[in-house]
């Protein structure tokens, strides 16, 4: 009999996890979120033949649409793909459905209960629930009331709930919160979902380290001299004006999706790979985690915003001219830091975490820069050998790459850096799942492994409260730096680093 090993039919084929029948109800259904991402995820999971015949999607707000205008206002957001599957998306459609409920009305929860049993009757979901929170950060505590209340989470075998950022705005509202949710349901049936944990290439940091006996042995602050992280966008605030003036790129970038990578690229190896020995040695890293200067925060952190720029004829506005914002405004769109992980593997190696948008290129990356060779042999007419470089590309380019010295070519003996790289794309002929399409499975399953656990929240939310506290308390001591629209922030960022000695990374 032939192996499944290595039948050759077999070789490059998904090797999926089943999802149980279910019915996945959506929250905020009327939002950008669930048009933008979540339906075309869902719909991404269908295709690929992932979702069982026994599925159904319920979608709530307050607005009072139909089941045919809720599938036919989906339908219109997805127009470009529909019509490429047209007959996937009708055999989808059919698990769609919408019922009106304002989260904060006793009888419209009884309601929505009611209809969950007439779905579960009429597409056979067995009563399995995962119910999604895509609504205003204030109503996440609320809303978890609401469906307790209703005693949709008391079978924690059978119901779960989906948490959209942020999670709290601070370490004392992230504990608050966590104490409600807890209240409300066990810790196994909360996932709060961080969509960048959901891309292949976040992933691959662990498959990078762990599976590969050439990089663990050195990935510790013997051979590491220091870690950039960086997560650059080219848009400005668009939209998204009403939430992002109270938030800032602090909240709305660094406190998740930097830190849950920063959890990934410094944990220590976990005895198996299962949830929670994952997830436990994020938490410690987390927990060791602390700003370069506790004292004073504000010399270890940089915060910019972005002003006009672009050319002559692609003007960009400043973030102050934006629809929505305050013309007055001290919220933060670029953010730039230094920070220590207090423990025996990372002691007195600086990780440098920045995020901004306006900036030249859109890109997330880790790049960890070795240090030098204890002597320089070779010809030193050129100057000092680059120190070797891992880069690990999380967006666009998803991949990695490893930069190193060989010999120049010439009769002398003069070095010059090359790269050796690896693109996801080139390697496996097809681009990898958006980073919704594997969380809202893994949610679905039942697998935490890629949410984030209560004290992870409390953890990321604690490292940076010296800095919200300047913010709030003592704004002068954290002023904003203006930096023109497509460049790479303001110079005081680059101050950061070149007091060390270094520069930032600008590919």
């Amino acid at each position: 009999m032939t192996s499944i090993l290595t039948n050759p039919l077999r070789v490059g084929l998904r090797q999926e996890r089943v999802i149980t029948p279910q019915c996945l109800v959506i929250f905020g259904a009327s939002g950008d979120l669930t048009h933008r991402k979540l339906i075309p995820a869902l719909f991404e999971l269908f295709r690929q033949r992932r979702l069982p015949s026994e599925f159904a999607i319920l979608g709530c707000a307050r607005r009072p649409w139909s089941d045919t205008e809720f599938r036919d206002r989906m339908q219109e957001a997805l127009k470009a793909e529909i019509n490429e599957h047209l007959q996937a998306w009708e055999q989808f459609s059919q698990g769609l459905f919408y019922e009106p409920v304002d989260l904060q009305q006793t009888d419209h929860m009884v309601r929505l209960a009611l209809r969950l049993e007439t779905i579960d009757r009429l597409r056979a979901t067995r009563g399995n629930r995962t119910f999604y929170l895509s609504v205003s950060p204030e109503f996440y505590g609320s809303g978890c009331k609401a469906l307790a209340s209703a005693g949709l989470l008391a079978d924690p075998e059978r119901s779960r709930i989906v948490i959209e950022k942020p999670f709290g705005r601070d370490y004392g509202s992230a504990q608050n919160l966590n104490r409600i949710v807890q209240s409300c349901a066990k810790e196994s049936q909360v996932f709060r979902i961080d969509h960048y944990l959901g891309k292949e290439t976040v992933q691959n940091i662990l498959v990078m380290r762990f599976a590969n006996t050439i990089f663990e042995p050195i990935w510790n602050r013997n051979y590491i001299a220091n870690v950039q992280i960086t997560a650059a966008e080219t848009v400005g605030v668009e939209e998204r004006a009403g939430y992002y003036e109270s938030a800032g790129a602090l909240r709305d970038m660094v406190q998740n999706h930097l830190t849950q990578i920063l959890a990934l690229t410094a944990m220590e190896p976990p005895g198996r790979f299962d949830p929670e020995a994952i997830r436990n040695e994020k938490a410690k890293v987390l927990q060791a985690a602390h700003l370069a200067d506790e004292n004073d925060a504000w010399k270890c952190c940089v915060r910019g915003q972005y002003g006009p720029g672009g050319t002559s004829s692609h003007p960009l506005s400043g973030y102050r001219q934006e629809p929505g914002v305050n013309p007055n405004s001290t919220t933060e769109t670029y953010v730039a830091m230094k920070v220590f992980i207090n423990n025996w593997r990372w002691q007195g190696v600086p990780f440098y975490l920045r995020t901004g948008k306006r900036l030249p290129k859109r890109l997330s990356e880790v790049v960890l820069t070795f240090r030098r060779a204890p002597v320089h042999l070779f010809d030193a007419a050129g100057g000092a050998p680059t120190p070797n470089q891992l880069i690990l590309r999380i967006q666009p380019d998803e991949g990695a790459e490893i930069k190193f010295e060989v010999k120049a070519p010439g009769s002398g003996m003069r070095s010059r850096p090359v790269d050796m790289a690896f693109n996801y794309d080139d390697s496996f002929g097809e681009p990898s799942d958006e980073g919704y399409v594997r969380l809202l499975a893994d949610a679905m399953l039942g697998d935490p492994t890629l949410f984030t656990r209560s004290d992870e929240v409390e953890a990321a939310w604690r490292l940076y409260t010296p800095l919200l506290a300047l913010i709030e308390e003592a704004p002068w001591q954290l002023p904003v730096h203006p930096y023109e629209a497509r460049t790479w922030g303001p110079a005081a960022a680059d101050s950061l680093l070149a007091d060390d000695g270094l520069s930032w990374r600008r590919p």
